[in-house]
């Protein structure tokens, strides 16, 4: 097992990861995790964290190294941007905006919107749009836009994922229950309003501000680049 440097604690507090929610909203299953409690809200306990994010990112490292798809969810205003960012930048798929049902567990459909989102921009890259209308072009359009605000990020996607990545498992708790229906596993922020035995790989840390969603997301990032990098020095090797 790997071993954290002793400067992690120090980087977490720092991002915030440590400060959990008010006392009355505590999940029980959270009480292993946490610290104590400042001025009502209550603390993680950073030793653990650090613990668990062990683990957790080495299953994340281990995907990337074999090739894997991880599926980075985070429908939180503070984590739009950063999750787009860290999952362009690995070449991974993510939901941004808004978890649509069926996205694991009716497959099929999501594809088939996909490969209609891919369909309309041929054409139009191809100026097949000039034959139609101008009303039947923004009819078009707006299709385009439509599938790309609900599929866009998806649309590497050519098989379900093999992980999950979810920043705030309230938030996407649809995402959370339909990966345990097809039984994919799942890495996740466990803020201590939430069920850490709903996922596989519960990272305790705050899911709310940015700071610390862009901490945990950026160590996720490095896990899939690392992963990539091993396969490379195994390619120079073996050539």
């Amino acid at each position: 097992m790997q071993i954290l440097e002793d400067t992690e604690i120090e980087d977490m507090i720092g991002a915030g990861v440590h400060i959990g929610h008010s006392r009355t909203k505590r999940n029980p299953a959270m009480s292993p995790y946490i610290f104590g409690i400042r001025n009502n809200t209550e603390i993680l306990d950073l030793v653990k964290t650090k613990e668990m994010l062990v683990p957790a990112l080495n299953v994340i490292r281990t995907a990337a190294e074999q090739g894997k798809t991880i599926l980075f969810v985070g429908t939180h205003p503070a984590a739009r941007k950063i999750l787009e960012e860290v999952a362009t930048e690995t070449g991974m798929p993510y939901v941004s905006l808004r978890w649509i049902g069926g996205t694991l567990t009716n497959f099929k459909v999501i594809s088939k919107q996909i490969e209609s989102l891919e369909t309309l921009e041929r054409e139009k890259r191809s100026g097949d749009f000039e034959k139609y209308t101008k009303k039947e072009r923004m009819i078009k359009d707006e299709e385009i836009m439509r599938l790309k605000q609900n599929f866009g990020g998806i649309r590497l996607l050519k098989k379900l994922p093999d992980i999950l990545f979810i920043i705030n498992t309230i938030q996407d708790d649809l995402a959370v229950r339909e990966a345990r229906r097809m039984k994919i596993p799942v890495v996740a922020l466990s803020d201590t309003n939430t069920n850490p035995g709903l996922v596989q790989y519960p990272i305790p840390s705050n899911d709310d501000a940015l700071s610390a969603i862009r901490y945990m997301v950026g160590r996720a990032m490095e896990a899939v680049q690392e992963g990539k990098r091993n396969v490379q020095k195994k390619d120079e090797t073996n050539n």
